[in-house]
């Protein structure tokens, strides 16, 4: 049968600009295309600094400043930020009720997350990227869907019912986007974490190699490439 056609989306990673990097292009579609997208911020960001000048508490404030820019730039107008702390990412039940929250109130259609699993990639692999993804599907199945899970947030916050789910993915991906005419959007909104690069044209030229690697199995320039997650009616 077939599906209704998406209209909310929300991006759910661990740090500012992970959602740039695994889904910009993707999500500079959606929108593109006229659909709501929220970005969900687990972390603040405070520990992504070689600079022994840096303090927490300023880069945390900046990155929250970069994430924002960023997702102006894609046209994303909502951004939640979760306050964890950068490195520290932990699978609790206060972690598992903050995201069903985000999840019930904006009641998202799709959600794209991060990969759970451990890859070769230990860029990809970071620990807050395999626990954020691991608990976010835990809150779409079940903890979003039943009104029993986290009754402090009733009735405020009703339950919702996830309908697709895209885990960002590097090989064998089930979706490969075509972002060949968006990529250059994609670039500037990661231009925008300037704390995070020293070197942003080396840093273009790995994510456009990357990019393109991703999208040679459909002819595509430029892809990005997730796993896909149906759920049942």
């Amino acid at each position: 049968m077939e599906r209704p056609a998406i209209e909310r989306v929300m991006v759910i990673t661990a740090h500012p600009d992970d959602s740039e990097f695994g889904a910009g292009g993707t999500v500079a579609k959606h929108v593109k295309d006229g659909r709501e997208v929220t970005y969900v911020i687990a972390t603040n960001g405070n520990k992504g600094s070689s600079d022994r000048t840096m303090t927490p508490e300023h880069l945390a404030r900046t990155r929250e400043t970069e994430q924002r820019n960023a997702a102006r730039v894609l046209g994303v107008e909502r951004v939640e930020f979760l306050g964890y702390e950068d490195g520290e990412l932990e699978d609790t039940r206060d972690l598992r009720r903050d995201v069903t929250r985000q999840i019930r109130a904006w009641r998202p259609d799709l959600v794209i997350t991060m990969q759970p699993l451990r890859t070769k990639n230990l860029y990809a692999s970071h620990r807050d990227h395999r626990t954020i993804a691991g608990v976010v599907l835990d809150c779409i199945y079940p903890l979003a869907r039943d009104h029993m899970a986290f009754p402090e947030l009733m009735p405020e916050y009703e339950p919702h019912k996830v309908r697709e789910v895209h885990v960002m993915q590097w090989d064998d991906a089930d979706v490969v986007v075509d972002i060949s005419e968006v990529m250059d959007l994609k670039l500037k909104a990661l231009a925008c974490h300037q704390s995070q690069f020293k070197d942003f044209a080396g840093v273009e030229e790995r994510v456009r190699e990357r990019a393109a690697e991703l999208g040679k199995p459909k002819n595509y320039a430029f892809a990005e490439a997730f796993d896909r997650i149906f759920m049942p009616r």
